[in-house]
């Protein structure tokens, strides 16, 4: 199977981004959880080429020039997860949602904690828009743990400016 990394210096940091044969396969953008990630699975050449479109829209979106991303994607989850994802999906640019408004479109009201640990576990941040998710109280909240203020830059990139902590 082809697979490849490369990084993008972006805004708000070095992304990781790996792309195999069907699609982008994960995106980090913590140095910790991108060598944590490493460590798990087997060395992943570096390979600039299968990473450039996913590089060009990832630097459209942060210019403010791309809205939405149309890359294929190579996700993994449950199918729970992948409904999940497929609504964050669908949450428009420049707008956030409550995990219960996630867990309502889903159909699923009562699966709020469920929606948060799907945000948790999904692989392509900013591709998968989990930063437009907060909490019901309009607080940050649980965005890759406690990496709130990445959510907040995201979120500015967007232009919604949250001042609640």
């Amino acid at each position: 199977m082809k697979i490849g990394y490369d990084i993008y210096d972006s805004p708000i940091g070095i992304i990781h981004i790996v792309v195999n044969e069907f699609g982008v396969k994960k995106i980090e953008l913590f140095e910790e959880e991108w060598v944590k990630y490493t460590n798990k699975h087997d060395p992943i050449p570096k390979d600039k080429e299968i990473c450039k479109e996913v590089i060009s829209q990832l630097d459209e979106y942060f210019k403010g020039k791309r809205k939405n991303f149309d890359v294929p994607l190579s996700i993994e989850g449950t199918e729970f997860r992948k409904k999940v994802w497929s609504a964050l999906q669908n949450i428009p640019y420049g707008e956030i949602r409550s995990y219960l408004q996630i867990a309502e479109f889903i159909g699923n009201p009562k699966a709020v904690r469920a929606v948060g640990q799907a945000n948790k576990f999904n692989q392509l941040p900013i591709i998968i828009p989990c930063h437009r998710v907060i909490g019901k109280s309009g607080r940050l909240v649980g965005f890759a743990g406690n990496q709130t203020p990445t959510q907040k830059l995201l979120l500015k990139v967007e232009g919604v400016d949250i001042n609640k902590d």
